[in-house]
């Protein structure tokens, strides 16, 4: 009966580990990168009122819906997700999530996904956002990571490629516009597991390692 309640608990979905806040410089004003609670319900929705449908494709639900959100701060508040939101003087401008799959078969595999506002593009902020979500998800013991995103988001592409994320799948027509126009989803992917491998094979894991904390 104990070796059935180890085998279950060792196939069970590990929730995402805890994540710290982070305080930086973006251009003239104040940045913090912090984990996402409940209070911040109000903010989120005004953020996602304010995006452009075309942002919205690769997102697995409507984040502008209320109840939405409320179910979001629900996985959040489970484990099963973690979300860092970006605040520049307090206005929040972007978020990253890293959702770890509830599945058994692929509870080793969490996707990232990354949303900026139109008026803090080109600043290097994605690229943070990403190396936040992808120093969360390798904490939490995730072995690889994934991402979506249309094609024309050139700045998305760039920051994972930047990670060393590579293209692993374009599905054709796969996701559809509020005008009815269809577009193609690009799918990223970066083994973490392999990753190590190669980089403890050339000596340099630890050196990496230790620039990453």
């Amino acid at each position: 009966m104990a070796d059935e309640k180890n085998r279950v608990e060792e196939n069970r979905p590990l929730s995402m580990a805890p994540v710290d806040r982070v305080a930086r410089r973006l251009n003239a004003r104040e940045l913090t990168v912090r984990p996402m609670d409940a209070d911040d319900r109000t903010a989120v929705l005004a953020f996602a009122d304010g995006l452009p449908d075309h942002d919205l494709l690769f997102l697995r639900r409507d984040i502008r819906e209320a109840d939405v959100v409320d179910q979001w701060i629900g996985e959040i508040e489970s484990g099963q997700m973690t979300t860092l939101l970006a605040l520049a003087d307090a206005e929040l401008i972007g978020y990253a999530s890293i959702d770890r799959s509830q599945l058994q078969w692929s509870s080793h595999v969490a996707e990232i996904r990354v949303v900026i506002s139109e008026s803090a593009r080109a600043m290097g902020l994605g690229r943070l956002l990403v190396e936040q979500a992808f120093q969360a998800a390798v904490a939490a013991g995730i072995e690889k990571v994934v991402a979506r995103m249309t094609p024309d988001q050139k700045g998305a592409v760039a920051a994972f490629e930047g990670l060393g994320f590579r293209p692993e799948g374009l599905m054709r027509n796969h996701v559809r516009d509020l005008s009815g126009e269809k577009h193609d989803l690009l799918v990223m992917g970066l083994d973490i597991v392999a990753l190590h491998g190669t980089l403890e094979g050339y000596g340099i894991d630890e050196a990496v390692a230790a620039a990453v904390d």
